[in-house]
């Protein structure tokens, strides 16, 4: 009786119980129900062994509970029902997934990590929409092909399962933004990994392999690249031209040198470690302007190059436990360096009780000794009454050694000729006359265009550009922020090798014209100005262009046409006096703006 009781129509458990015979613990019809109108499905962590059948056919059986209620409110109108888009089944002991996932098609989001999965159904290919697929955690020994016809994919994580080979029609997956093979026994990848050319990050960490193909360099958006933990001997030099990467993580590999990265100019993290690499050259390091993380601890490195110091924006420096026995002390001049980590080296010049002192008091004391070389190298001329005062403050190391003409932070109206008479016959590649007050650019520095390639005029007092700087034919870098600037000379247009120009917190309040006329920039920095307006046509021709920073400027609107600049990969708004797009798309980052604005573009 009781039993018969607990069956009976009405019982207010009735959606909550398992059926006999129906393994595992049921579904709620309670999430059915919510599920039909908002096409969301969430079942994690319900100890569910098997998928019950009426989750597969939600959209196509009629709702148990219509046969038994004959009068529908409009919440229960269950013919209007949504189509099921997003299934959650992680945290589950399933073993198999049916091929009736098929009778899902509407799916863009499955997730099925954390589960005892030994393969995947070959239906998983009916599900054309799918964007997000969710695999990781699983028992996976390999991919079925018809993975490969998902063209709509964006994210794929196949983390910690069982992987040895991959199907070779990967690269089909041509949408594909986000992909995790790692925590796997991969030892190759396919070389149609060429055409996944939308793909942002790529993880293949803790894997088996030998070496990566050359293939991988066509990949032409990706930002992140994780290859830790494998048996990587070399890197292929492709790799190198890789012009978007932002992270690569080469740690726990075989590596003995590094490759040079002559492309790879927005670079910020570099991670080595617990490899076996013994030599750092200059090579490695000159094209590296973005770097702020340079992680090579754990390797046999027995000194630094003096052209360390090339990495201006360096923030990390990780060289623990390698065979460095004295540093450059130029890398007290480091403007950024927060981090020095330098344990387990045999260090003979610098004390141990200054290594524990940390990074701010041993920077410091690099710099202290800085002088101490200048005089040595100079021992042979000692300052004298007759000697100029600015010549005791040349440093000639650095010109020498670096390349570097340095006269900055003196609060100096003009650069006294004898800091370019030092140069004498040295080739010097970097320019330094920040922080003074110089009223205009030093005519002199044409002496210097033969060689010169980064200027740095910023916080000065400048209203004008002279043709002076015009004529550094092999300059790629400058930086006149912090200036009283309004407009710049059209003879700017010589500049044919330009790539970055920081014009922010200068007063210019229309957008200089000759900047569209050099088609090598690649960084245009404008904030803080008083821009008016931009000719997206213009900016749509300069197809270097990766980065346009307008931040603060006085934008009453954005031209919709600015979102058929596809190859912008950052554009920064914020601070400016427009109503669209709003903040909230702003915040979504630079894609979703221009995919805002394209959406704007009159028809």
């Amino acid at each position: 009786m009781a039993a018969a009781r607990r069956g009976r129509v009405g019982d207010p458990r009735a959606g909550f119980r398992r059926d006999a015979g129906e393994p595992g613990p049921a579904v709620p019809q309670g999430l059915i129900r919510a599920a039909r109108k908002n096409g969301q499905l969430n079942l994690a962590g319900r100890d569910l062994s098997e998928v019950p059948a009426n989750v597969w056919r939600i959209n196509l059986d009629i709702p148990e509970e219509a046969h038994q209620n004959l009068s529908f409110g409009a919440a229960d109108r269950w013919w209007e029902q949504t189509d099921l888009t997003k299934l959650i089944l992680a945290s589950n002991k399933l073993q198999c997934l049916s091929e009736d996932v098929r009778l899902l098609p509407a799916l863009t989001v499955l997730d099925v990590h954390d589960n005892q999965l030994t393969s995947i159904p070959s239906a998983i290919g009916f599900l054309e929409n799918l964007q997000k697929l969710n695999f990781s955690h699983n028992k996976l020994k390999n991919i079925p092909e018809e993975l490969t016809q998902l063209r709509h994919l964006k994210s794929l994580l196949l983390q910690h399962n069982e992987l040895s080979h991959l199907p070779d029609g990967f690269g089909q997956l041509i949408s594909l933004e986000e992909l995790d093979l790692s925590n796997n026994q991969l030892s190759t990848i396919p070389s149609s990994f060429a055409s996944l050319t939308s793909l942002v990050r790529l993880n293949l960490a803790h894997n088996q392999l030998k070496n990566l193909p050359a293939e991988i360099s066509a990949m032409k958006s990706l930002k992140q690249l994780d290859c830790t933990k494998n048996q990587l001997e070399t890197i292929p030099s492709e790799l190198a031209s890789m012009a978007s990467l932002e992270q690569l993580y080469l740690r726990k590999n075989k590596l003995q040198y590094l490759p040079e990265f002559p492309s790879c100019k927005l670079l910020k993290e570099l991670h080595v470690g617990e490899n076996q690499i013994e030599v750092l050259s200059a090579e490695h390091l000159k094209h590296l302007n973005s770097l702020c993380v340079l992680e090579l601890r754990d390797n046999k490195l027995k000194s630094l190059p003096d052209e360390i110091t090339l990495l201006q924006g360096l923030e990390r420096l990780d060289l623990t436990n390698n065979d460095i026995s004295s540093l450059p002390c130029a890398l007290g001049n480091l403007p950024q360096l927060k981090l020095l980590a330098l344990e387990g080296n045999p260090l003979r010049t610098i004390r141990r009780d200054m290594l524990q002192k940390g990074t701010q008091e041993l920077l410091k004391y690099l710099r202290s000794k800085i002088q101490d070389d200048i005089t040595s190298l100079n021992e042979g001329s000692p300052v004298t009454a007759m000697t100029l005062p600015s010549e005791s403050r040349i440093n000639i190391h650095a010109i020498t050694a670096l390349k570097v003409l340095e006269y900055s932070e003196k609060r100096a109206a003009v650069i006294p000729d004898e800091i370019f008479n030092a140069v004498g016959s040295n080739s010097v590649t970097t320019v330094n006359f920040s922080k003074n007050q110089l009223n205009e650019i030093p005519k002199r520095i044409v002496e210097l265009k033969e060689s010169v390639c980064d200027v740095n005029l910023g916080f000065n007092k400048l209203s004008s550009i002279s043709l002076e700087l015009c004529v550094l034919h092999k300059l790629t870098h400058l930086d006149i922020r912090n200036n009283f600037l309004t407009s710049l000379p059209e003879e700017m247009e010589a500049l044919i090798r330009l790539q970055i120009i920081n014009l922010c917190f200068n007063r210019f309040k229309i957008f200089p014209n000759v900047l569209y006329r050099i088609p090598t920039l690649e960084t245009i920095l404008l904030s803080n100005n008083q821009v008016g307006s931009i000719d997206p046509l213009q900016i749509r021709k300069m197809d270097k262009l990766g980065t346009l920073d307008l931040q603060n400027n006085d934008l009453l609107q954005v031209p919709p046409e600015l979102g058929n600049c596809v190859n912008l990969r950052t554009l920064l708004l914020e601070g400016n006096p427009f109503r669209t797009p709003r903040g909230a798309i702003l915040a979504k980052g630079t894609a979703a703006v221009l995919e805002y604005l394209r959406s704007r573009i009159p028809t």
